[in-house]
């Protein structure tokens, strides 16, 4: 980011986020952004370019997951930032607040195997027409960290087909090589779905962690991919 300004990149605290203060150390280091925590009840999001919800385990994750941090005070500004074409990225927790939401299609319900998964994963990018894969190549493969036990995604079938026609699946599960296998889904997600849009393709839920693989000294930097892809994308918004 040499010469331009810094990005400005909010991140939203909920009681009971874990993955916070790793957001914003992982926008630091990749994207040398100007990073700031947002406690839930504020409304203020401090005139950002990227909205991040982390992961962690909102509320303990009481009723549903997301389910009550979706009535967060400062849900009403990421809703509004969203509707005026604000970028926003929820990860993991962050995705299943954005669904508990309405910000983005479908719902995470419990893994196939009722179990937590923690593990790297193999994912596919199958969209790059968002500010966070539009640097990268559709059919790139990332291999990122999860940590969670309710990723299965679900949609109703017109849902579905509407997400399908739309684009709006940004990843899926696969292996090393890039196939989809029933091996390689670690949760049962619908059409092995590890990451979707909105219809205006500035709010994207992924359940992996590119934060938690942004750095070689952790030994893998594939998602700082990701934020490379948002600082880019924002730069050539704001020369054009």
């Amino acid at each position: 980011m040499s010469g331009a300004a810094r990005p400005r990149v909010s991140v939203v605290v909920f009681p009971g986020s874990n993955c916070d203060h790793d957001a914003v150390h992982a926008v630091e280091a990749t994207i040398d952004a100007d990073a700031r925590l947002v406690w839930h009840a504020g409304t203020d999001l401090g005139r950002p370019d990227l909205v991040v919800l982390p992961g962690g385990f909102s509320y303990g994750d009481y009723l549903r997951c997301g389910a009550l941090a979706r009535f967060s005070p400062v849900m009403d500004a990421v809703r509004e930032f969203a509707e005026k074409g604000g970028a926003v990225l929820g990860i993991c927790n962050g995705f299943q607040v954005l669904c508990e939401a309405g910000l983005l299609p479908g719902a995470l319900l419990l893994n196939s195997g009722q179990r937590f998964r923690c593990e790297d994963v193999f994912v596919r990018v199958e969209s790059t027409r968002t500010p966070f894969t539009s640097f990268l190549g559709k059919g790139d493969v990332l291999r990122l960290p999860i940590a969670h036990g309710d990723g299965n995604w679900r949609a109703e079938a017109a849902a579905f087909e509407e997400v399908k026609a739309n684009d709006q699946v940004v990843f899926r599960y696969c292996d090393v090589r890039g196939d989809s296998t029933p091996e390689a889904n670690p949760n049962g997600s619908l059409d092995d779905v590890a990451g979707v849009c909105n219809r205006g393709r500035n709010v994207v839920g992924l359940m992996p962690h590119p934060e938690r693989a942004s750095e070689a000294l952790l030994g893998n930097d594939a998602g700082a991919r990701i934020f490379r892809s948002f600082a880019a994308t924002l730069l050539g918004l704001k020369s054009a």
